[in-house]
């Protein structure tokens, strides 16, 4: 069976990929955003993930929502709405220079996301990240849960409900570390 979900090694070039993305972004829509954060596994120091940033830009309200569209197309993303989570837009890439920077720059995969500050979707990426980044035993048994996800399943939405449990005993107790052991 072909593994098709790959966990590498953390990479601090995922970190410095960032920050050149967070820049681009910026320079780009400037006073319409709040703050662009880096979420997801790749924001946590010491943790394999999928090679794939995660990135939550925050607005104060949907009236900027149009003019950020906008400034994200002219960048070369798309909108594709709300896929269901609300006040959390996603925005995919029309290729891999995506964002366009004028010098032909092939970015790593990325998720981008246009979030309102309220948004319950942003804080549920926020107090996540934040809490693996201050409890390693927690990120290593988030990590040695995404590992054995990949190596049982072989499509993302499988290894994505898997990791379901984990995520929700964090999100709703962050006290309390809930390790996943091998099945």
């Amino acid at each position: 069976m072909e593994q098709k979900i790959k966990i590498e090694r953390h990479n601090p070039e995922w970190e410095k990929t960032f920050r050149c993305l967070s820049s681009i972004y910026q320079k780009k829509l400037g006073s319409l955003i709040l703050s662009i954060e880096h979420v997801g596994s790749t924001s946590v120091k010491g943790l394999s993930s999928k090679p794939i940033i995660d990135i939550d830009i925050v607005i104060q309200n949907n009236h900027l929502l149009p003019p950020v569209i906008k400034g994200l197309e002219e960048l070369g993303y798309y909108h594709e709405g709300d896929l269901g989570i609300k006040n959390r837009e996603a925005f995919a890439r029309t290729n891999q220079n995506v964002p366009k920077d004028n010098e032909g720059t092939i970015w790593m995969a990325h998720h981008l996301y246009v979030c309102l500050q309220n948004s319950e979707e942003l804080k549920r990426h926020l107090i996540f990240r934040d809490y693996l980044r201050q409890n390693l035993d927690a990120a290593h048994a988030y990590e040695s849960l995404k590992k054995e996800l990949a190596r049982s399943t072989n499509d993302r939405e499988s290894y994505t409900r898997g990791k379901g449990d984990f995520i929700e005993s964090i999100l709703n107790n962050p006290k309390r570390i809930q390790i996943f052991k091998k099945r």
